[in-house]
């Protein structure tokens, strides 16, 4: 699969997604394209999934007829995702042509 990260998902998180290609805004050229303008490259790049954890990307964007699957994570927080990798891993997965999910990332616990 094809995986876009938006600016705010830590690069470290590619590495668990074996087998998948990843690239990111920066490695793209795309530094300076936020949300609309983001989406509209990284699929018209025929990327297939889109990762962020921008939680309002999905209500400022109209997302009817887009051919990217969209993951957004409940946090962006390296050592929760670090944690709960698996979680990601199956969101990603899973993601069809047109979908949504947002992924729920419980919190570390504190003692």
């Amino acid at each position: 699969m094809k995986v876009f990260f938006d600016h705010n998902i830590p690069r470290k998180l590619r590495r668990v997604l074996k087998g998948d290609y990843v690239a990111i805004a920066a490695e793209m050229g795309w530094d300076t394209l936020e949300n609309g303008e983001l989406l509209r490259a990284a699929e018209d790049a025929g990327f297939e999934i889109f990762v962020t954890a921008d939680k309002d990307l999905s209500y400022q964007q109209n997302l009817a007829g887009k051919t990217l699957a969209l993951v957004v994570l409940g946090t962006n927080n390296w050592k929760i995702i670090q944690r709960n990798t698996e979680v990601v891993v199956r969101a990603v997965n899973a993601a069809t042509t047109g979908s949504f999910d947002f992924v729920t990332i419980p919190p570390l616990k504190t003692p």
